[in-house]
């Protein structure tokens, strides 16, 4: 669950469901969360659970029980790779957490106007030195709690952190139906306009969902490898999807009111949470209590996440015969902070540089946006293709039918005809549908 809930759903969720038609964007989400997004959830806890060591290195040793090729192992080092570059991007959005929970502590929402919310948040990026210092603060959280190990550091910060966020969200959302335009959210989310659903909408609905569950990624494959042997892997996953639905729809109805009474734009992008929130924030009674209290959610959303993304890198480093967990930690934390620089400088001195400009679709993307895009609406699809692959074609049906314990009943051959057939050849035609359609003359 820390894993799967993070920044995804209270940072992106919401401006993307704002961006893309609010309860259209909504009703596809959800149904590729159910269709798509659990079943594959389930195949990566196989793998980890089956393999019983990182990705690499479960994926590798279930291939040649299998007998199949040792090429396999590669499929794990695509997982990493989706941690990993996500994780150099995510801590650069976690370090404006970071940034917006000290402003808030210090009032400096109180009376903020929208303009001057807007020029807060350009301050905030164009700043080198800050957003470099941020990023730097929060990479080595993440490090201070992967470094003390799986029991020590990870399961005992996460085992706090998860239930305080789900507390915190919830009294946000009763301040939200007390304080703002709750009635008017609940339209927005749950009053689908169908009209609004295009080829864009139904990958980005597609993207979110996977990246909002951790799929694709390393870290629940890493997760998997050590939960224990009695615990039913189909519960687990319905748990951790259920629990992530919960906290994307809870941060809307947290979120969306507050937009709304004010007269704020929900479509406002990724600086939904930056730009407007504190504008709400500083006319709300208790707005500087309240705006507080959010960001301590969204940082701990943040480090659940972000934990994960960095053990997943670790769990491989450590394999090695007499690797050091705090110094594979150190190598794998720093590289994601010398590579997330290029990140930072999207917003300050590189925010002109376009290096994929030669591709229409990414004229004008930074680097933040080309890794953003690149790792939610690419290499996400691709893993989670070689992924259903793997569970449904390379491990034998005994072997995930030992895992899952479900028998050969209707439930397994459901999930195995998923994973054998639907989920890769849906894939693919969504991935070929949005590439014609973006190739196409103008």
């Amino acid at each position: 669950m820390g894993s799967a809930v993070g920044l995804g759903n209270i940072w992106r969720f919401p401006f993307m469901a704002g961006e893309n038609g609010g309860g259209a964007f909504i009703f596809l989400y959800l149904f590729f969360i159910i269709s798509f997004g659990v079943p594959a959830l389930i195949a990566m806890i196989v793998i980890g659970r089956r393999g019983g060591q990182s990705p690499v290195g479960s994926t590798l040793a279930l291939a040649l029980a299998e007998g199949k090729s040792a090429n396999w192992k590669y499929l794990g080092w695509i997982t990493l790779s989706v941690a990993f570059l996500a994780l150099t991007f995510f801590s650069v959005v976690a370090g404006w957490v970071l940034a917006y929970l000290v402003k808030s502590l210090s009032g400096a929402f109180i009376g903020i106007t929208p303009q001057e919310s807007v020029q807060m948040f350009a301050e905030v990026q164009s700043s080198v030195i800050g957003m470099t210092g941020w990023h730097a603060v929060f990479i080595l959280l993440t490090m201070l709690i992967v470094g003390h190990g799986v029991r020590n550091g990870v399961e005992k910060t996460v085992k706090f952190m998860m239930p305080a966020l789900f507390v915190i969200l919830i009294v946000l959302v009763v301040y939200a139906a007390f304080t703002a335009d709750f009635s008017r959210a609940l339209q927005v989310m749950f009053l689908p306009d169908f009209s609004k659903i295009d080829h864009d909408v139904v990958l980005l609905a597609l993207g979110q969902a996977f990246f909002s569950l951790s799929v694709g990624g390393g870290g629940i494959i890493a997760y998997g490898a050590y939960l224990n042997k009695t615990a039913s892997i189909p519960h687990t996953a319905v748990v951790i999807a259920s629990a992530n639905v919960a906290v994307d729809l809870l941060a809307g109805l947290a979120i969306f009111p507050i937009v709304f009474a004010y007269g704020l734009e929900p479509a406002a992008g990724p600086g939904l949470l930056f730009e407007t929130l504190p504008v709400a924030f500083g006319q709300l009674p208790g707005g500087t209590f309240f705006g507080t209290l959010f960001f301590v959610l969204v940082l701990f959303a943040a480090l659940s996440t972000s934990i994960s993304m960095l053990e997943s890198v670790v769990s491989r480093l450590v394999e090695r015969e007499g690797a050091s967990r705090p110094m594979m930690t150190v190598l794998a934390g720093g590289l994601a902070w010398i590579i997330g620089l290029g990140s930072v400088f999207s917003f300050n001195i590189w925010s002109d540089f376009t290096p994929l400009g030669f591709i229409d679709l990414l004229r004008d993307a930074t680097i933040f946006r080309i890794i953003d895009f690149f790792v939610v609406n690419n290499l996400i699809l691709i893993s989670t293709f070689f992924i259903a692959i793997f569970v449904g074609w390379i491990m034998s049906e005994q072997a995930t039918r030992d895992e899952l314990g479900l028998g050969n009943g209707l439930a397994y051959r459901g999930w195995r005809f998923i994973m054998r057939y639907l989920a890769p050849v849906a894939i693919v035609l969504i991935t070929l549908i949005t590439f014609i359609n973006y190739s196409a003359p103008a």
